[in-house]
């Protein structure tokens, strides 16, 4: 009995020596996934960092030594400057109110064609919901020449409804909630049904608090890529008057040079970070205030039951 027991003994030792090697091994790994993590952060803010700190530095200094940083000398010399000679507050309204306008509409009709295509069934539902994909898949420069001729015809070019009309109802905000919506069980949609509520009002009531995270991923995306577009605007919104925040800061250089007489290197580059700076800010703050609706909204819909 002695000796079994021994026996017992000596097997499960090297079992319980195991467990602790096991541990030491995944905490390296998880050590050096977190180290290669942070580098890896480093390596994608580092830009940003230094924009946003050269944008307070003297214009000289930002050629002459671009990767000193001295607190001392922090100047809104080249904020005051860009400001005077670019137009840039009326490209932020004019960004602000296409943001508003077109961001709503995609808001309000994206999910509701995802609606018809997630749970109804009718016919010639695949074909046009492959058509939605085809459009998704179409380059937008092949687009640019029928909607241009199109905004002509109706005596849109250089107008906010030419900004914010064409691309509202975007293709990909269409698949994207459909994806989500397919995810909200037939039961509960049954159950309002039978209470008597209509279609819309079942949408509203039911669906929309169940696809919430959905949205709300769904509403950061299209801030981003209605603030960053720059082709569409660029080539309908020909004047300064109607210019977006995009398209006037590829103009900035233009603009600087042609506002002051004898602006050098130096004094564009920094008028430039200083613009930059300003036009980054709103999308920083965005995303650091929603991150955490925008991450529940890239998981919505990934996991069913």
């Amino acid at each position: 009995m002695t000796g079994t027991t021994a026996a017992m003994k000596q097997a499960q030792r090297p079992a319980a020596d195991a467990a602790p090697v096991g541990r030491r091994r995944r905490r390296r790994r998880h050590l050096g996934s977190h180290v290669f993590l942070m580098l890896l952060l480093a390596a994608l803010l580092a830009p940003v960092v230094w924009a946003l700190l050269s944008a307070f530095k003297p214009a000289n200094d930002i050629v002459r030594s671009p990767l000193t940083f001295d607190p001392s000398a922090v100047t809104f010399d080249n904020y005051a400057a860009m400001f005077q000679d670019v137009p840039l507050g009326q490209s932020f309204v004019n960004t602000t109110v296409v943001l508003v306008f077109k961001g709503a509409i995609t808001m309000f009709f994206a999910p509701l064609a995802a609606y018809a295509f997630a749970k109804y069934r009718f016919v010639g539902q695949n074909l046009i919901f492959g058509a939605v994909l085809v459009t998704l898949m179409m380059p937008t420069i092949v687009l640019i020449v029928p909607l241009l001729l199109q905004m002509k015809s109706l005596g849109w070019v250089d107008t906010y409804q030419a900004l914010i009309l064409p691309g509202s109802v975007d293709a990909f905000a269409i698949f994207w909630m459909r994806q989500v919506i397919a995810a909200v069980p037939d039961e509960l949609l049954d159950a309002a049904r039978v209470d008597g509520s209509g279609e819309f009002g079942t949408f509203l009531r039911v669906v929309v608090p169940v696809i919430r995270p959905g949205l709300a991923g769904l509403a950061v995306l299209t801030i981003m890529n209605i603030y960053n577009d720059f082709v569409w605007p660029v080539v309908v919104a020909s004047s300064e008057r109607m210019a977006t925040l995009q398209v006037m800061l590829s103009t900035l250089a233009q603009n600087i040079t042609g506002n002051r007489i004898g602006a050098d290197y130096a004094t564009v580059t920094a008028e430039l970070l200083a613009a930059s700076s300003v036009a980054l800010v709103p999308l920083l703050v965005l995303f650091i205030v929603l991150q955490r609706h925008f991450i529940n909204g890239i998981l919505a819909g990934s996991v069913k039951g």
